[in-house]
């Protein structure tokens, strides 16, 4: 099992009283992970989609998915059918491991860390934030990307509640910049 799991599972009655929760079932919970890069920049380079498909693959120790436009935009210079971004989703044993990954070792690696932004909540539970770049993962390696390019990360909690996943988070180690909550 995950070393992450663990720690939560010794840690939801400590959340439960700490939420003031009655019924253990609303406890919440990481329920999915998301990472997804838009490929804007290499949209006719195919070799490069694929290399950022393979990158994210590594990361995420599960195959990532090309997603494709659905819609034509003559602005953006897109047609419908072109591929516009990579994502991979996360659930599970999988999903712990990267969140351990992402916690223990990958934020560190950031050049001038002082933890990540707390206004990423979506009033729904959920946290969103990005990477400038994917070489902070330590499967990256330097000499086998074409370009570098960051990615979005999106965590979905089972609760409905901003303070509520806040708490989950912070009690699992996410490491939150200090300031106003």
């Amino acid at each position: 099992m995950a070393r992450l799991k663990d720690k939560y599972v010794a840690m939801k009655p400590e959340l439960q009283s700490k939420l003031e929760i009655k019924n253990p079932m609303q406890i919440p919970a990481v329920e999915k992970i998301i990472i997804s890069v838009g490929t804007g920049f290499a949209m006719k380079d195919n070799k490069l989609i694929q290399n950022i498909q393979d990158t994210i693959s590594l990361i995420a120790g599960q195959h990532a998915t090309v997603v494709d436009a659905r819609k034509s935009v003559a602005g953006f210079k897109v047609r419908e059918g072109m591929p516009v971004g990579v994502k991979v989703t996360l659930r599970g044993e999988n999903m712990y491991t990267f969140l351990d990954k992402l916690i223990a070792v990958a934020l560190p690696r950031v050049k001038d860390f002082r933890g990540i932004p707390r206004n990423g909540f979506d009033g729904r539970g959920n946290y969103n934030f990005g990477l400038n770049e994917q070489l902070i993962f330590p499967e990256v390696n330097y000499d086998s990307i074409m370009q570098i390019h960051g990615m979005n990360i999106t965590i979905v909690t089972t609760t409905q509640s901003d303070k509520e996943a806040f708490t989950l988070l912070e009690s699992m180690g996410m490491p939150f910049a200090k300031g106003r909550e």
